[in-house]
């Protein structure tokens, strides 16, 4: 069952038609995403019927699809996160920058591509682009600066690994296998034409609409709200063998930081993250001329909010995230019951650890995994993954990547050793435990 009860509907109904009439947007469609699908969907102003099956320019959504393409050469072999452009596209003034920085944005590469404002402009193959040393505007990993001008790179590197274009590539190995047949590169009826509304008078003027050639990954795609809310389930862990859960997961993970954004943002590979008070939220905005688009994913509460306008500017891009929370507030989750599971250890190393004096304790979590932290007092915390030789690998925190390994009477991590009284002396301490033993005296 995924219709959501009256009184919630009336209330996302007030906001959308609030966010519409306030934006002055021609038309806007916003939809809710549960259990897979929609489980929710309005539009204001003129927009054909039906409503969730307009097609919409949903912009740097598109980015997000982009990243997936890349991460499925990852996940094949075909590349890793941490190889340098030139290893795969020669030739670019950014060729050692790696593909996880463009992915994250911490490549320093330039937001826009040189030339035109390509946005409004037909766009042309990589080497009409003419880069330059000019497109390096900082040094690698030094600050998160948004790149149209990396995806579009990135872009360029699937379609030379794949053979094809990379449009073709996204349709046929992530659009049409999470059943998104009606998001396509160019427009495909029916579709809203987009605006630009005026600022000071009630009248429009409508925008060019285009292919960007080489920066179509940045911000191509056209999709329905159907479609989108699909994409939506796809954030939420609904992946359709198109990604592994935990590559999703690992889109999900912070890594390049917007420190100038009034809340905190970050990004992570291909979706930005979004932490307010109350939730973590992972999706992405998007803006063409004409158009502007967002999908936020609340993984926690299992739900999705999007929204799709035919307006340059001016809608307020927290119309989505509001949806989510009035979702949340009206309808939250019923978490399902918890039941017993096999320990992924043998349960007598759990419990109580000891980081020198500091107290910790080693957890079985669901899912298999383990989770270390703090004990009474706050501690280093994070989540462990098995590597399937007996050790485990650090999910997220300050252990994130490092190497767990788990003995009856020490836990090595990351040159620390855990130890199950504090600097137990019969246990591989570095610089050993003297010999005098604890005491009370300090001199």
């Amino acid at each position: 069952m995924t219709d959501l009860l009256p009184a919630t509907q009336r209330t996302l109904l007030a906001r959308v038609a609030r966010a519409q009439r306030d934006a002055r947007a021609p038309s806007l469609v916003a939809g809710v995403v549960r259990d897979g699908a929609l489980a929710w969907h309005a539009g204001r102003g003129a927009v054909d019927e039906p409503v969730d099956d307009v097609q919409y320019r949903i912009g740097s959504i598109t980015k997000t699809v982009c990243a997936v393409t890349v991460l499925r050469l990852r996940d094949e072999g075909r590349l890793d996160l941490d190889d340098r452009l030139e290893d795969h596209l020669p030739g670019t003034p950014l060729g050692d920058r790696t593909v996880g920085q463009l992915l994250s944005h911490l490549a320093g590469a330039g937001a826009e591509s040189p030339g035109q404002w390509w946005e409004r402009t037909p766009g042309g193959t990589l080497d009409e682009l003419a880069l330059s040393d000019d497109d390096r505007v900082l040094p690698a990993a030094r600050h998160f600066h948004y790149s149209n001008l990396g995806f579009g790179l990135l872009g360029e590197l699937v379609a030379r690994a794949r053979g094809r274009e990379w449009t073709d590539v996204a349709r046929e190995e992530v659009l049409l296998p999470l059943g998104m047949t009606r998001t396509s590169p160019r427009p495909e009826a029916p579709a809203a034409q987009g605006f630009a509304v005026h600022p000071w008078a009630e009248i429009t003027l409508p925008e060019p609409e285009h292919h960007a050639g080489v920066m179509a990954p940045a911000g191509q795609l056209w999709c329905t709200a159907t479609d989108l809310g699909r994409l939506g389930a796809f954030l939420l862990g609904d992946t359709g063998g198109v990604l592994s859960p935990d590559t999703v997961e690992e889109m999900t993970l912070p890594a390049g930081v917007d420190a100038a954004a009034p809340s905190w943002v970050s990004y992570g590979l291909g979706v930005q993250i979004l932490r307010l008070e109350d939730a973590t939220l992972v999706g992405h905005g998007g803006s063409m001329p004409g158009f502007l688009a967002g999908l936020w994913a609340d993984r926690a509460e299992g739900t999705a909010a999007l929204a799709l306008a035919n307006t340059t500017a001016g809608l307020d891009s927290a119309l989505a995230p509001g949806l989510l929370a009035d979702v949340r507030a009206a309808e939250p989750r019923i978490v399902d019951a918890w039941v017993p599971e096999a320990s992924p250890v043998d349960p007598s190393v759990l419990g109580p650890w000891f980081w020198g004096p500091a107290p910790y304790a080693l957890r079985a979590v669901p899912g298999g995994l383990l989770h270390l932290g703090g004990l009474g007092r706050p501690g280093r915390s994070s989540r462990f993954r098995p590597r399937g030789d007996g050790s485990w690998v650090g999910l997220d925190g300050y252990f994130a990547g490092e190497t767990l390994r788990v003995s009856a009477d020490h836990l090595w991590l990351a040159t620390f050793v855990f130890t199950r009284t504090p600097y137990a002396a019969d246990a591989p301490v570095p610089g050993g435990v003297d010999e005098a033993g604890w005491s009370p005296r300090v001199h």
